[in-house]
């Protein structure tokens, strides 16, 4: 019998626990990933494993271990749950040929998943992600059941949330944040990234920072419909400068001002590069996602900086970054990384950022939002996920390949960039973009205005225009 057919999406393969995600159909990925690591790293291979707190994680990174030892391959195993960018931190540190996440990010908790990073310690590029599921097998090969991890000389464990903390401490001015006398909150959605501050800045007010592989029912996604309690908790106690919130595995961030309004990761981008540039005189390609805000390029090109824009999915930021010098690559989910880190979303390691940023400067981070609207002008972005049928969905597309809209409603469209997706311009820094969603019938909608009541208007226009 052939089982259920395993497909890597922008970032990894998810799958609903008990259902599709089991131990076999994890074995059965596990073999082909070991197979790939065996060609492409003949001499000594060696895989970094780790899981998140998402229920059955140890069974499942148990699982992958076993695979991997019983294909003769050293297996570097965390010794309790870690974030994604633990894992791709161990693999630049411990010089590994792959790291295996078990996490699902910020799917709801009856997901599990299956991230592969490279050795440069970031996502494992399209092409070799390819290569590794065509090698998935039909059926699982059982004989790894017969390995006993106990004192087996092809396993070690690694302390990589301690190994983290040690490269945090580095890399920030945590003294400065300490004497700064700002009060920070952080609220880690029951994830991965739940102990980290608490070891390096123990001060901070935290919020769903314990062990609930349940994440209280909801998906641990940083988004302000997620995050309302935090939201409340910042605006009513009056002395919480910054917000900070990450996803299941700690990749993705979420931000907060004082009076507890959502700062999202377009503003998140622009406030890093002003500060890398501007304060820490570092430089390099400003790289972002299709669905991001064009004012990156109008602050990269005010700073003499090169841009690019590329497809959505980090895999593709990170690809670009193991190869080039980049200062800043990041996408509107969230994920954002830069130069100095590792070539991988981190929301701890950008919250710290920001908070270093305001803690030097002696600045809020509405300051620092304003002084990123002085280069770039003001601006509000909306999303809207359109649920309608699959054969309304296909229509829509079909006819934006066609350039069939050439304006909605009362915006004229100017350009279209067909990157990923299709981003439609209009006068006055106004854009819409719709991208289709390849899992699910869902059509995602983008827009920016100067203002929020702007961007909802263009998001409405949409919706008459493509009778959604």
């Amino acid at each position: 019998m052939i089982e259920h057919k395993i497909k890597f999406g922008t970032d990894g393969w998810r799958a609903i626990i008990a259902e599709n995600y089991t131990v076999e159909n994890v074995a059965r990925v596990s073999e082909a990933t070991a197979k790939w690591v065996k060609t492409n790293f003949p001499e000594n291979p060696t895989i970094i494993v780790g899981h998140d707190c998402r229920y059955a994680g140890e069974l499942f990174a148990e699982t992958a271990t076993k695979v991997f030892i019983n294909h003769g391959i050293k297996v570097i195993l965390a010794k309790d749950f870690v974030s994604t960018p633990m894992v791709s931190l161990a693999c630049v540190k411990l010089k590994a040929s792959l790291g295996v996440v078990i996490t699902a990010s910020h799917n709801p908790p009856s997901y599990n998943g299956y991230k592969l990073k490279g050795h440069f310690g970031g996502p494992l590029p399209p092409a070799q992600v390819q290569e590794v599921q065509d090698m998935i097998p039909d059926i699982a090969d059982k004989s790894f059941e017969k390995i006993v991890l106990e004192g087996n000389s092809l396993l070690e464990y690694n302390d990589m949330e301690t190994m983290y903390v040690e490269a945090v401490e580095e890399n920030f001015d945590l003294q400065a944040i300490k004497d700064s006398g700002l009060q920070f909150g952080y609220d880690a959605m029951y994830g991965a990234g739940q102990n980290v501050l608490k070891r390096v800045l123990p001060d901070t007010y935290f919020l769903h920072c314990d062990y609930n592989p349940s994440f209280m029912g909801q998906a641990p996604e940083p988004i302000h419909k997620n995050l309302l309690e935090f939201s409340e908790v910042i605006r009513l106690s009056g002395d919480i400068a910054c917000g900070l919130a990450t996803d299941g595995d700690a990749d993705r961030i979420g931000l907060y001002d004082s009076k507890g309004n959502f700062v999202d990761s377009h503003h998140i981008m622009l406030i890093i590069v002003n500060y890398l540039f501007t304060h820490k005189k570092m430089t390099g390609k400003v790289l972002t996602a299709a669905s991001s805000t064009p004012r990156l390029g109008k602050m990269a090109k005010e700073f003499g900086l090169d841009f690019e824009v590329v497809k959505v999915g980090f895999k593709y930021i990170a690809d670009i970054m193991i190869k080039e010098d980049v200062l800043l690559g990041g996408e509107e989910s969230g994920g954002i990384a830069i130069k100095g880190h590792i070539p991988e979303r981190d929301g701890i390691w950008m919250g710290l950022v920001i908070w270093e940023y305001m803690a030097k400067s002696g600045k809020s981070l509405e300051d620092l939002i304003d002084e990123v609207y002085k280069i770039v002008g003001p601006f509000k972005y909306q999303r809207d996920d359109l649920h309608i049928t699959e054969e309304l969905k296909v229509a829509i597309m079909a006819k934006c390949e066609k350039d069939e809209f050439q304006s909605f409603g009362d915006y004229r469209v100017t350009s279209i960039d067909k990157t990923d997706g299709f981003k439609f311009f209009f006068d006055n820094d106004e854009w819409l973009m719709i991208r289709a969603s390849g899992t699910e019938p869902v059509l995602r909608t983008y827009a920016e205005s100067n203002d929020l009541a702007g961007a909802q208007k263009i998001l409405k226009a949409c919706k008459d225009e493509i009778g959604a």
